[in-house]
Parts: C-alpha cells; sequence; structure tokens
C-alpha cells in the first residue's frame, strides 16, 4: 500500500529535533511520497538539503505563500521565477488568498496569485493552492485564468459541497487531511457525494493533526489516520483509498 502525502513542510523547524525518525515513522505506514510547499525564499535551501537526503521520496514545490506577501513580494515573486528557471518542482505553491490574519495586503497577494499561475501555465505544472476566509477572492482569480492547462490541488479544502464542485470544475482536486476528522470539519458530512478521483491526501504536517492527535504537532505518518478516515465516509477498504489518492496524486504532479 503507498501512500501520498500532497502536502508537508518537513523543512519545518518544529521537525529540527527528530525529522528522520518522522520521516521513518512515515514511511513504515506507508507514507512514502512527500510533496513539499515552499513558503518563501527562507525556506528554499532547506527544501533542497531535504529532497538531497531522500531524492526517492521528497518531490518539491515552489511558491510565495499568501500570508507572506508583504512589502518586498516583488522580489519574492522574482526568487520563484528564477527558482522554477533553474531546478525542477512539481508544483508552483503554496499559492494562493489568505484574509484571516490580515488584510493589508490584499491586492498584492492578488497579484501574486495570479502571477504564480501564469508561470505555472509557462512550466506546465499544477498549482497548490492555499485559500483562507477568501473563497470568492480565490475563485475569481482561478475564473480569471481559467485554461485547460490550468490545474493543481485545492490544498486543505474547508468550503462546503457547492465550493468543492466549482473547485472540481476548475480542474482542481480537494486536497484533504485532518479538518475531514474533526467534529466540526463539516467535509465529511458530504464528501462521500465527491467521486473518490477527486481527492488526495494531505497532512499539512506540523499543522493540523487529525483525531486522535488533533492539537498536538502534525506529521506526514498521520496521513494514514486521514486515509482510514475515509474509507469509513466513502465505504470502501483501506487499500483502495490509498491506490485511487495516489494516482490521482500523480496525475497532478506528473510523477
Amino acid at each position: 500500500m503507498i501512500l501520498t502525502d500532497t502536502h508537508t513542510h518537513l523543512y519545518s523547524e518544529e521537525f529540527d529535533n527528530d525529522r528522520e525518525e518522522a520521516i521513518q515513522r512515515a514511511i513504515d505506514a506507508g507514507v512514502s511520497r512527500f510533496f513539499i510547499p515552499s513558503i518563501d525564499s527562507s525556506s528554499t535551501k532547506k527544501m533542497y538539503d531535504l529532497e538531497k537526503q531522500y531524492p526517492s521520496n521528497i518531490f518539491l514545490m515552489m511558491g510565495l505563500h499568501p500570508t507572506y506577501v508583504k512589502e518586498n513580494y516583488l522580489e519574492e515573486l522574482a526568487h520563484v521565477e528564477k527558482e522554477l528557471a533553474l531546478n525542477k518542482f512539481y508544483a508552483v505553491g503554496e499559492i494562493g488568498i489568505d484574509l484571516y490574519w490580515d488584510k493589508t495586503f490584499l491586492k498584492e497577494q492578488q497579484h501574486a496569485f495570479q502571477y504564480q499561475i501564469q508561470l505555472a501555465k509557462k512550466y506546465k505544472l499544477a498549482i497548490n493552492i492555499h485559500c483562507r476566509d477568501a473563497f470568492g477572492e480565490v475563485f475569481e482569480v482561478l475564473e480569471d485564468e481559467k485554461a485547460d492547462d490550468l490545474f493543481g490541488i485545492f490544498h486543505c479544502f474547508t468550503g462546503d459541497f457547492n465550493q468543492a464542485k466549482r473547485a472540481i470544475d476548475l480542474n482542481m482536486k480537494l486536497g484533504i487531511g485532518g479538518v475531514a476528522t474533526f467534529k466540526n470539519g463539516k467535509i465529511d458530512q458530504f464528501l462521500n457525494e465527491i467521486d473518490l478521483q477527486h481527492i488526495v491526501l494531505e497532512t499539512d504536517a506540523p499543522y493540523l493533526a487529525p483525531v486522535p492527535n488533533r492539537g498536538k504537532r502534525n506529521e506526514s505518518s498521520y496521513t494514514l489516520l486521514v486515509a482510514q478516515k475515509l474509507a469509513e465516509i466513502y465505504q470502501l477498504p483501506l487499500f483502495e483509498i490509498a491506490k485511487v489518492t495516489t494516482e490521482n496524486s500523480k496525475a497532478i504532479f506528473g510523477i
């Protein structure tokens, strides 16, 4: 059984004391594919180091996270563009709009999101979308850029059924993680109405650990807990959830 964590920040300082052990725990749990989103230029070297250490397991994305869009965001976008030209990546991400913490840089976030979508099209890559308190704003940009060559993952999807359908209509898979196990997460109430071909698994480690580890540090081995929850929701064997969601991830990332 091969499980794929399509979104994990394994370079995060939260793993500085036991990174190798955490990766081994994941591999032991059947999670052998880790897709690593970029935050900003400060995460680039750590990502490359991780890829060098685990070349068969670690697959990198490049992008500027919306909460890191600040006064210097044009410099950060130039860094993204330079890295995409120089190295191999499997998606542009994580990119998007986040209005939960701060609305100050909304215009800059919108510009950064659209610009990075255009870079993804240029390099024929998927996008990995971060959306928090910003479904309207994210969909507006996606509609502007809608095209056959725009595709990717709506990371940590927490919307309602209609928003899920809209994301799928825009060539997006839904990234499902720990929220599906939360009592107040709500997405478990309609997920079985979404064909499994539109779903990929993720953890967003070290954030959003699934039940029974909610509130603790998340890690990629917990992808198995998310898969077990989906097996329950879809009334399918665990190996089927693993197989289909991993195939879905291959369709998005090309590997």
